[in-house]
């Protein structure tokens, strides 16, 4: 096993996970790593056809060995999906990493990526869909959380300063 990632990225939905890490990872000449990712081309489909066709238990099996193998072996920057703090196993994992919760609002959710068909637990009714999530999930979001980061109102690449002072990370000069 490695040192784990450099750093890992939590939050719901829309909240700029890939993104920011993608500019982070550069920022900090790292390598980024998505776990939806993972999942996608471990699969060969997209992860809403994954819920479709099997459902949410077998996704989240999935994210969990997505996951635990990426905390295993990756050493940069590292996205988590939205969901994936749901697992105790995986907060577990997370206890001793730096963690960056990136928060948002539901109107910057909508304003980002409008809440919709291509994200299965938001077919619906999407804002009350995207409260109710956030309801159960917060507070898994902040347990695991080393910093919190507002990504409302700002650029992804405000973000990204903002998680690089915020957990004390040193950026490639």
């Amino acid at each position: 096993m490695t040192g784990g990632p450099l750093v890992v990225l939590v939050g719901p939905m829309g909240s700029g996970k890939s993104t920011v890490g993608a500019l982070l990872a550069e920022r900090l000449g790292a390598v980024y790593r998505d776990t939806d990712a993972d999942i996608v081309a471990a699969e060969g489909r997209e992860i809403s056809d994954i819920f479709v066709e099997d459902g949410e238990d077998h996704f989240r099996a999935l994210e969990r060995e997505a996951v635990r193998k990426a905390v295993a072996e990756h050493e940069g920057v590292l996205a988590l999906g939205g969901g994936a703090v749901l697992d105790p196993g995986t907060r577990a994992l997370l206890g001793p990493l730096p963690v960056a919760y990136l928060s948002m609002d539901v109107e910057a959710a909508v304003r980002r990526v409008g809440l919709g068909a291509a994200r299965p637990l938001l077919a619906v009714n999407p804002r009350r869909q995207w409260r109710e999530l956030m309801d159960a999930r917060r507070h898994l979001y902040e347990e695991v959380a080393s910093a919190v980061v507002e990504t409302d109102e700002r650029t992804p690449e405000e973000v990204a300063d903002a998680i690089v002072d915020a957990l004390d990370l040193k950026k490639e000069t």
